[in-house]
């Protein structure tokens, strides 16, 4: 069942979705070529005990880590190392944040250094995905024109789109209803009401939307060896339109 939050509910989700954009900035000044994933985790668990959050990951179905460090063809779910991250290397970092029961959730792709043209587009246009979704969340719409915005952008460049995984409502629970891939027809699905809040985030692969997962049953990676990126904003759908919670 669908759970309709009250704008007061929603003001209180603000707050660890803030939170997790308040980290994502802060990520965006330090990864440069040399920093370990692991030294990640380790900011992003000190970011928010300074500020009063949970890390919502940690235990969540069995998975250890603050954060999900996924880099170059591993799509999600990736585990922080010791590797140092090299110039050229895309390297996504996913978290969850809890204030008083609220969950805030966000992924964002970042270029390590100096980065390839093929890899500066496709990060371009999975953002582009990204806001173009968003731009359906609005009230009468139905979750498959979220869905058909995203595939006919991602399509237009060649590039798989991953529907393995999958978007997801949230509020005092990480997944909640909908769950919606990122590709369907315009006009299916549920239909988008007032109060309904979920995350949007497209994950895109230069080459074909096949992934699989490794033996730690958590890492997932583009089947054929190709690059990935993924943009996520948690998102509330209010009579003013979507509202980015977790806006940078």
């Amino acid at each position: 069942m669908i759970e309709l939050k009250s704008m007061r509910e929603i003001e209180e989700m603000k707050k660890p979705n803030q939170l997790v954009a308040g980290l994502h900035k802060e990520l965006a000044k330090m990864i440069k070529p040399g920093i370990t994933t692991m030294e990640i985790e380790k900011f992003a668990i000190r970011y928010a005990k300074k500020h009063g959050a949970e890390t919502s990951l940690i235990g969540y179905k069995g998975f250890q880590y603050a954060t999900c460090a996924s880099v170059n063809d591993v799509v999600a779910h990736g585990f922080p190392n010791d590797q140092p991250l090299k110039s050229g290397d895309i390297v996504t970092i996913d978290t969850v944040f809890d204030v008083n029961g609220w969950k805030g959730d966000s992924a964002w792709s970042y270029a390590v250094g100096e980065v390839s043209e093929e890899a500066q587009q496709l990060l371009k246009v999975t953002e582009e995905c990204l806001y173009l979704g968003i731009e359906q969340a609005v009230i009468g719409n139905r979750i498959g024109d979220i869905s058909h915005a995203i595939q006919q952008h991602a399509e237009k460049y060649g590039y798989g789109i991953v529907t393995d995984l999958a978007a997801h409502g949230i509020g005092r629970k990480i997944h909640e209803e909908p769950s919606f891939l990122h590709a369907g027809l315009p006009g299916k699905g549920v239909r988008i009401k007032e109060g309904m809040t979920f995350t949007i985030e497209p994950m895109l692969n230069r080459g074909e939307r096949h992934i699989y997962i490794e033996d730690d049953g958590w890492t997932a990676r583009t089947s054929d060896g190709s690059l990935s990126a993924q943009y996520e904003h948690t998102i509330a759908v209010t009579k003013e339109g979507p509202v980015i919670l977790t806006k940078q």
